[in-house]
């Protein structure tokens, strides 16, 4: 049989599972085991097989995806999104300074996501799981050789994205949020360094102007394998800034929904 779970933000897929499993008395001797992930702070659809459904995972994994996601314009992370290490290293390689309002209005925005539809082939990020030379890409990562690495591609598409707002967010309320989020999260994931960052991040502003943050909400319709956290990226790039992916809800596998 197959299910459809919420899992939580906060949550690892793992745990989502483990959590499904407790709440319908499944016993431990049924075979388990969930088809897509979702990072640490994501939340949104999750499929959950059991028994001899188990053995079609590959099906599951193949579906397409839509995620809503929110883009924080000003900041990055070596994860791509807020559980990660802000990058902090001056004022200009954290936040455009020549940032203007108009320059993040709901019509430019729409104009440049338009540059991100189609078939590409993406890296997969730094902080992953994909295997290479025997471990995940994130141990790679934690211990500093990731530059070493042939980092694998893989061919995604982008169906459509459609933006939805963008409002301005103050420092303030984002490290208070930042924080939250973060300390959610179970399990080694860095936790206490990302934090650390996060106020870092508000420290670097308190003797000058601070700028304003903008979040984009966008709804994106994917192929499986496309990394939301890289769609961020590549939308900041486009809009001549850094960006994260704050927050991502995944509404639907395939024609999977809640």
């Amino acid at each position: 049989m197959h299910f459809i779970v919420h899992k939580l933000e906060g949550e690892t897929p793992l745990e989502a599972l483990e959590r499904f499993r407790v709440e319908q008395g499944i016993s431990i001797s049924v075979p388990m085991t969930y088809a897509g992930r979702l990072d640490p702070l994501a939340e949104g659809v999750l499929i959950i097989l059991t028994g001899d459904e188990c053995k079609k995972k590959d099906l599951y994994l193949g579906l397409d995806k839509e995620y809503q996601v929110e883009i924080l314009l000003g900041v990055s992370s070596d994860t791509g999104d807020a559980l990660g290490v802000v990058k902090t290293k001056d004022r200009s390689n954290t936040y455009d300074i020549k940032n203007k309002d108009e320059a993040y209005s709901l019509e430019i925005i729409k104009e440049k996501v338009t540059t991100l539809i189609g078939k590409r082939k993406e890296k997969y990020p730094a902080y992953s799981s994909k295997p290479v030379h025997g471990k995940p890409l994130f141990m790679h990562a934690r211990e500093g050789n990731i530059d070493a690495i042939e980092i694998p591609q893989k061919e995604i598409e982008i169906y459509s994205i459609d933006v939805l707002s963008v409002v301005e967010v103050g420092l303030n309320e984002l490290v208070d949020r930042a924080t939250e989020r973060v300390g959610k999260v179970k399990g080694d994931f860095r936790q206490t360094e990302s934090i650390k960052s996060w106020h870092s991040l508000m420290e670097l502003y308190m003797s000058g102007q601070i700028p304003k943050f903008h979040l984009i909400k966008i709804r994106a319709h994917v192929s499986p394998g496309a990394y939301m956290r890289t769609l961020a990226e590549k939308l900041g790039k486009l809009l001549g800034t850094r960006a994260l992916a704050w927050k991502i809800k995944r509404t639907k596998i395939g024609e999977y929904t809640e």
